[in-house]
């Protein structure tokens, strides 16, 4: 009788054991996979650092097209047929209203926004040049345009803000030439004319 009760407690005592593995198991198969699941408001997101930011705006739903053109001191130049070269990122081409649309829950709707960035993500000693050039223009009246040029490392700090009027199409003027030092430093501006639209359109044949 005895040996029977042993033998019934120590099956007992083996499925206890079982099952407490099998449940430390799932747990940790759960805390693992719990690790893993990302962020859904991450996606998509790139970590891209930044040294300069230039943002160029127009007067918001205007149908016109302004094109930003950035050289950097080795002669790369970033517009529209050419968003990335370099250390520069052209961010958006903006072509005014031209496919200018954005889908909100699932319900297309006009972008009013008018504006184009131009991010360099590391500085090199020497002259950078930044151009805006009218596109396109549907109206006689000249288009102003504000021009903002920012240093974000090691604090944001602002280099230059201005505005300026594009005068119809083909009309380029240069917003800002800065020079950079070789430890980073914005050491001098001016606003010198320096046409680049040829240089980029010889670059492109």
């Amino acid at each position: 009788m005895r040996h029977r009760i042993y033998s019934q407690s120590e099956s007992q005592d083996a499925f206890t054991d079982l099952l407490f593995n099998a449940l430390l198991g799932f747990a940790f198969m759960f805390v693992v996979a719990f690790s893993l699941i990302s962020d859904p408001s991450d996606t998509g997101k790139v970590d891209r650092k930044a040294e300069i930011l230039i943002t160029v705006r127009w007067e918001d739903r205007h149908p016109d097209d302004v094109d930003t053109l950035v050289e950097d001191p080795q002669g790369n130049m970033v517009w529209y047929h050419n968003r990335d070269t370099g250390l520069m990122h052209l961010d958006r081409d903006d072509r005014g209203l031209f496919q200018d649309r954005v889908v909100l829950d699932g319900v297309e709707v006009s972008n009013p926004l008018n504006q184009e960035t131009v991010t360099v993500r590391a500085l090199k000693a020497g002259e950078y040049v930044v151009n805006v050039l009218h596109y396109q223009s549907n109206y006689s009246e000249p288009l102003p345009v504000s021009v903002k040029v920012e240093k974000l490392n090691p604090v944001v700090k602002l280099i230059y803000y201005g505005k300026l009027e594009l005068t119809g199409v083909g009309d380029e003027q240069t917003a800002l030439r800065f020079n950079v030092d070789g430890s980073g430093e914005v050491i001098g501006t001016n606003r010198l004319t320096k046409r680049l639209l040829s240089k980029a359109v010889a670059g492109k044949r």
